[in-house]
């Protein structure tokens, strides 16, 4: 009976929203009515769902209360303000937990590290720091970028190049990093980045898992879960993303003696905290949090990179003097690798993937909920299990954090009048998470990304096709939406 009633609950937030389509609304904020709350708005903008909470934030200070259907748990405070941000990821860090919420939407990513709190959390960190940090993961990284450059990224572009064609470089971007993080944590390469492309369902998979997540926030809880149940919608596409990830990765771990020794230690430090049974599923849930985190962020990043360059061609040339001068590189000279330690000297390309990662952060948005109750330092008062959202996307658009500028790509603004990199605290900077759980592997993706993209820049021209139209993807990932088409030239013949 109580899914009936959502029902009907739906389809008059339906009706409303097409009644909002043919009438304007004079504020950005959605329309509070009776029984159904903000639904209405928040369906009639959900084409358009990050770019609607910035507007709405950009509105309201940073700091707003959206208000669902009155039972289905759909209040939320929804903020982008660096202090509620530094309050709860940071100073207030233990009353944060995921939550049992949390990871019933991201119930596909099981015990891993994102999922994961207290013990489990402090045991996924504590292993994979220590796995980074280790005297041979600098040179495994640049073997596994630079060989996957040589024989995976120059073979396919210069193959685009021979043929004169428009391709998808964010498809190139999801897949090398597919192929890198697959050969770091699995050791296997699966090649989708090889001439052909061959279509691999769990490299694919993962734009379907990112979309339905953000719908699990959008639609009420038993909505989802009835679509869940009859296998429809996004829901289907998300057990069929499912069981694709687990024929990818089961049979790569074996039984946990398989994959990199990043996996072996995973393996030693479950089986030392004397956990018995659930080794493999283990195994899995944490190899697919790796895998989801080292491929879609970075090639998010990498895309809009080259998005950005291409509608600001001055940053480009500033990038090519900077690989010029540091790795003493000459136009018309064979391109040569570099190592991890080189890469640090490359400010301005810093400054570029900074720039890159505010205005179009791979995790647009953060979901929380406190123990107990507590207020925030913008004076919303939040009982225990509120649901908070923190918008990181809307948080790199704000005038009142960035300057009159925040719309404007400049690199500039992350170097020092001496020269070095300018960093900014998490919270103002939040792209790769803030506090405790701060992205590990934040260096990693800054040399990955600097590799792959002094690449290109310094071998080729990339050109935007249709002026470079394109717009954030309605998913938990901010990839870009129908892909990124460009065409390639060399840039020395």
């Amino acid at each position: 009976m109580a899914i009936f009633v959502y029902l009907e609950v739906l389809i008059f937030a339906v009706i409303i929203f097409l009644y909002l389509r043919r009438h304007r609304h004079p504020t950005a904020a959605p329309t509070n009515f009776p029984v159904i709350g903000m639904l209405p708005g928040l369906l009639q903008n959900s084409h358009r769902v990050h770019d609607f909470v910035t507007d709405v934030l950009r509105e309201f200070n940073g700091t707003f209360l959206f208000k669902g259907p009155w039972f289905c748990n759909m209040d939320m405070v929804i903020t982008s303000d660096p202090a509620n941000i530094h309050h709860v990821f940071s100073k207030k860090f233990s009353n944060y937990p995921k939550g049992k919420e949390f990871k019933e939407i991201f119930e596909i990513l099981g015990d891993g590290i994102f999922n994961a709190d207290f013990e489990l959390w402090e045991l996924h960190r504590k292993t994979t720091l220590s796995f980074l940090t280790s005297n041979g993961f600098s040179n495994s990284l640049e073997k596994t970028v630079w060989g996957k450059v040589e024989t995976g990224l120059f073979p396919v572009l210069n193959r685009f190049v021979e043929k004169r064609s428009v391709f998808d470089l964010q498809d190139i971007f999801q897949r090398f990093t597919f192929d890198s993080i697959s050969t770091l944590v699995l050791d296997f390469d699966p090649k989708s980045l090889s001439l052909g492309l061959p279509e691999i369902p769990s490299e694919k998979a993962f734009n379907d898992v990112i979309e339905a997540l953000l719908y699990r926030h959008i639609l009420p809880e038993k909505i989802w879960k009835l679509m869940k149940i009859l296998g429809i919608g996004k829901e289907r596409r998300l057990a069929a993303a499912w069981k694709a990830f687990d024929d990818f990765i089961c049979p790569a771990i074996g039984d946990g003696e398989n994959g990199q020794q990043l996996l072996r230690s995973f393996t030693a430090a479950y089986e030392e905290k004397g956990a018995e049974g659930r080794l493999k599923e283990f195994l899995r849930d944490t190899s697919l949090n790796l895998l989801f985190a080292g491929r879609d962020t970075t090639s998010t990043c990498l895309t809009w990179l080259f998005w950005l360059i291409g509608k600001n061609p001055a940053a480009e040339s500033k990038i090519l003097q900077e690989l010029e001068k540091v790795l003493q590189l000459k136009p018309g000279e064979k391109w040569r690798f570099f190592t991890a330690e080189e890469s640090r000297r490359l400010v301005y390309l810093h400054g570029a993937l900074s720039e890159s990662l505010r205005l179009f952060p791979p995790v647009a948005l953060e979901h929380k909920s406190p123990l107990n109750p507590d207020t925030l330092p913008t004076g919303i008062h939040v009982n225990k299990n509120t649901k908070l959202i923190f918008s990181f996307y809307s948080a790199g658009r704000m005038e009142w954090i960035w300057g009159k500028d925040w719309a404007d790509f400049k690199p500039e603004r992350w170097i020092s009048s001496s020269g070095s990199f300018n960093h900014e605290p998490s919270y103002k900077f939040p792209a790769f998470n803030v506090g405790p759980r701060t992205c590990l592997g934040k260096d990693m993706a800054y040399i990955q990304m600097k590799m792959v993209a002094a690449a290109i820049i310094f071998d080729f021209n990339v050109e935007l096709v249709d002026n470079g139209a394109v717009a954030p993807r309605d998913s938990i990932i901010l990839q870009a939406k129908n892909g990124l088409k460009v065409k390639l030239s060399k840039r020395i013949v």
